[in-house]
């Protein structure tokens, strides 16, 4: 199997390296210090077409596929995993489900705006009460007429509370199997819909220039229209998404690895201690030699999930084990960067100390760890 870059990907990921390192780079850290999120950047990531990669051109994409969106995540993470986020959520997690699911009218109305950079989408999955358990949701939506009345509320949803936030697909609870289970469907709800609230930001750890509330749904009101998909496939739809959103996170959490090696050998250059660069020690080159070890194997993984998923082959359990190993690894090489950076590495001025901050979410977000072992697991039949 080659797993060398054509062309066309070697151009996107030449681009996106550029973007990350010219515009990206010098502006971040005061967002991230701010807690401010970057609109700026995020309209020339439109621009630039980021948000249409993986979505065919009838609908205003770029006619590329997943492996464009995880190239392109993977060059934004190794400067900052706040943007990168911020465009996994809007294409994975906001558009894709649309895409994959919605009606034509549904891709008519939403898409050209989504996949264009000029609106943002959430995924309402997550609940106070509910993380790795996921079909234990207590949102409900009841049908009265022609509408779905919405009541409960979501926790941790990202892109969710943006000035150009357009839309939030909900999880919910719309009636009882026939084994008595709960029958979960997917609802589409527009931005300022009455009864939907979107609390104040989180004071989060990282992530700080990315977008994050929780959510309320009180007797709100959306056309019965706005079912997303078969109404009880909720359950099933976003499993798929988190299958897929599982090989983008994975790119992410090796653009953060591949950057604590890049900020790593460039400190290692220039900082000097006993009449030499710390770089010219064994013990600092082998701590950046297993930093790249790991950040390259891990490359290769979600590259395997990717060409596995695009070929139309079973991918759960490599997308798991990507995921699982890119998220392990990226927590070790911040923890090294920010040891080879010293006292310097606990100031916010460098890099690594965002990229440490950073890190640690990529072990909980779409599916923890254990979840991803439970997931390999299973599918070994245990």
């Amino acid at each position: 199997m080659d797993f060398r870059l054509d062309e066309e990907q070697q151009a996107l990921r030449e681009s996106v390296r550029d973007f990350a390192r010219e515009v990206v780079a010098p502006v971040i850290g005061e967002h991230y210090e701010k807690h401010t999120f970057p609109y700026e950047i995020i309209r020339q990531m439109g621009k630039m077409g980021l948000f249409g990669l993986p979505f065919g051109e009838e609908h205003g994409g770029m006619g590329g596929d997943y492996f464009a969106l995880c190239l392109a995540l993977e060059e934004l993470a190794r400067v900052d995993s706040s943007v990168a986020i911020t465009l996994e959520a809007a294409v994975s997690l906001g558009a894709m489900p649309i895409y994959r699911f919605g009606s034509e009218e549904q891709k008519a109305q939403w898409l050209p705006k989504l996949l264009s950079g000029e609106a943002l989408a959430g995924f309402g999955l997550t609940e106070p009460g509910t993380g790795s358990d996921a079909g234990g949701t207590q949102t409900r939506a009841v049908l009265d007429g022609d509408e779905w009345v919405i009541n409960g509320s979501k926790a941790f949803i990202t892109n969710s509370g943006t000035d150009i936030t357009a839309l939030v697909t909900v999880t919910a609870v719309t009636g009882t199997r026939p084994d008595g289970g709960k029958e979960l469907s997917t609802i589409i709800v527009p931005s300022g819909t009455p009864g939907f609230t979107v609390a104040p930001g989180y004071s989060k750890v990282g992530w700080t220039a990315s977008d994050t509330h929780e959510l309320t749904f009180d007797d709100c009101r959306v056309p019965a229209g706005n079912l997303l998909g078969e109404r009880g496939r909720g359950f099933a739809q976003f499993l798929s998404i988190l299958d897929e959103g599982r090989i983008a996170i994975a790119a992410l959490a090796v653009g953060l690895a591949q950057g604590c090696v890049d900020e790593s050998i460039k400190y290692a250059r220039e900082r000097q201690a006993f009449g030499q660069p710390i770089g010219n020690y064994q013990a600092i080159q082998f701590k950046i030699a297993d930093m790249e070890m790991k950040a390259h194997t891990a490359r290769l993984a979600y590259y395997d999930a990717a060409a596995r998923m695009l070929a139309g082959e079973p991918f759960k359990r490599q997308a798991a084990i990507a995921k699982l190993h890119a998220s392990t690894i990226a927590v070790d090489n911040a923890r090294e960067a920010t040891q080879i950076h010293g006292g310097y590495g606990f100031m916010n001025e460098y890099p690594v100390a965002r990229f440490w901050r950073d890190s640690k979410i990529l072990e909980i977000g779409e599916g923890t760890s254990e979840v991803q072992r439970m997931i390999i697991a299973r599918d070994l039949g245990m």
